[in-house]
C-alpha cells in the first residue's frame, strides 16, 4: 500500500485539489484510495458536504487513548472506491496536547500501519503549517508530493517544504522521495512562464516537466468530491493530473526496479 503524503507549507497552492485529482485518477484506474484531512480547516471534509457541527469522528480521535481503527472513522464518498477519514477543528488543539502526551508524532502512522480496510493508496491531505500534523504525515509516508503555485511568492514555499521533507528523512533513517507538481498555470501570463521555467531549472528530475493549468471546472473542489461522471472527467486540469499520476507512477516504478 502507498502511503503520499500532500504538503506545501505556503496555503492556497492546490493541496486539497491535487489530493482529490490524484485520487479520482487512481481510481479510475481500479485502485481503492483512502484520503485523509489533516488540515483543521477542513477544505477536503466540506468538500465531501460533511457539516463541521456537530464535529464528525476523524481524524482527532486516532490521538485518543486508546485509539480507533482507522476503518472505523473512513466514509464512503459518491465515488466508488474513493473513501475518506474527516478533520475536525479540535485538531488545532493537537500542539498543547503533544507537550503532556508522548508519542502523538507517530500516531497516525501507527494507525496506518494497523488499517486493514484494502485500500491500495492512502493520499495524506496536510495543513500549509509545519506542526504535529505534518510531522505524522511525513513519518508515515513512503513519498511527498509538492503542489507549488506557479508564481513567485510560492517559490520561498517550496524551497520550505523541500528542506522539510529531507530533515525528516534524515530523522526516521529511510527515504522520503520528494516529487513536485506545478499547479495553477497561466501561460497567458509571463510571470507564469517565468517561474515554470524557474522551476523546472531549479528541480530538475524532481518536477513534473507539464504544469496543471488554471481551470474553473476545477474551481471549487466539491465538484471532484461529490459528482459522479461516466466518462473521462471533465477539463484541462484534471486531464493534466490523470498525466501527472502517470509520471508519479513511472517514477515510483523506476525506484522499484534499481532497489
Amino acid at each position: 500500500m502507498r502511503v503520499w503524503a500532500i504538503a506545501n507549507q505556503k496555503g492556497g497552492v492546490g493541496k486539497t485539489t491535487t489530493s482529490l485529482a490524484l485520487g479520482r485518477a487512481m481510481v479510475a484506474r481500479g485502485l481503492r484510495v483512502l484520503l485523509v484531512d489533516l488540515d483543521p480547516h477542513a477544505s477536503l471534509t466540506r468538500a465531501f458536504g460533511v457539516p463541521s457541527e456537530p464535529p464528525p469522528p476523524g481524524v482527532v480521535d486516532l490521538f485518543g487513548a486508546p485509539p480507533p481503527a482507522l476503518e472505523s472513522l473512513l466514509r464512503h464518498s459518491p465515488t466508488e472506491g474513493l473513501d475518506f477519514v474527516c478533520a475536525q477543528t479540535a485538531l488545532a488543539t493537537l500542539e498543547r496536547r503533544s507537550a503532556t502526551q508522548p508519542g502523538l508524532g507517530l500516531a497516525l502512522s501507527q494507525a496506518i500501519t494497523r488499517h486493514a480496510g484494502g485500500h491500495d493508496a492512502i493520499l495524506l491531505d496536510c495543513p500549509p503549517t509545519l506542526g504535529l500534523l505534518m510531522v505524522n504525515a511525513l513519518a508515515a509516508a513512503d513519498r511527498l508530493i509538492v503542489p507549488t503555485q506557479c508564481e513567485p511568492l510560492a517559490l520561498y514555499g517550496l524551497a520550505g517544504m523541500v528542506r522539510t521533507g529531507e530533515m525528516v528523512e534524515k530523522s526516521r533513517q529511510r527515504p522520503l522521495p520528494a516529487s513536485i507538481i506545478p499547479t495553477m498555470y497561466d501561460r497567458r501570463t509571463r510571470i507564469g512562464r517565468d517561474t515554470l521555467a524557474q522551476l523546472q531549472d531549479e528541480y530538475r528530475g524532481r518536477i513534473w516537466t507539464e504544469a496543471v493549468p488554471v481551470d474553473t471546472q476545477l474551481s471549487n473542489a466539491d465538484v471532484l468530491a461529490c459528482q459522479v461522471f461516466s466518462g473521462d472527467m471533465p477539463g484541462r486540469a484534471m486531464s493534466a493530473y490523470t498525466r501527472a499520476l502517470d509520471w508519479l507512477l513511472a517514477e515510483e516504478q523506476a525506484v522499484e526496479e534499481a532497489a
